[in-house]
């Protein structure tokens, strides 16, 4: 899929979202803490959106959209459980909820190999490669 200049920040955006929402409405998220991690819910929900603010701050500033793009697809493998829990909470629910949350699980390959093509595509990278970069060029 190829990267549009607006990629970044769309992916920014999604993080900057999702962590907002964490922060707005913590109980629905709470749900979906997996049962074995230590600790309260919702302290797994506020640290997930402080991680999701801080990945959208990462991404959205080119000096640091490699890594934090990286770290991006890092976090969406580690949520991976969070979704899994949410099929398997809701496998009696009404279909359409049960549909949404079977759909949510392969729709984590699409989200880690977007971060991965904006960290390629970031600025200072092969395929980010501002001009004069190459040939070691400082202007």
């Amino acid at each position: 899929m190829p990267l549009t200049p607006r990629s970044p920040m769309l992916l920014a955006g999604l993080l900057a979202g999702a962590g907002v929402a964490h922060l707005a409405a913590p109980k629905p998220f709470d749900a979906l803490v997996p049962r074995v991690l230590p600790g309260s819910p919702r302290t797994w929900t506020y640290a997930s959106a402080a991680v999701e603010l801080a990945l959208a701050a990462g991404v959205a500033l080119p000096r640091t959209r490699r890594t934090a793009a990286l770290a991006t697809a890092a976090f969406f493998v580690g949520v991976f459980p969070a979704n899994v829990q949410m099929a398997v909470d809701w496998r009696r629910r009404p279909a359409p909820l049960r549909a949404a949350a079977i759909g949510r699980l392969p729709l984590q390959i699409p989200l880690v190999m977007w971060a991965r093509n904006v960290a390629k595509a970031a600025p200072g990278t092969a395929a980010g490669a501002e001009p004069g970069a190459a040939s070691g060029n400082k202007a």
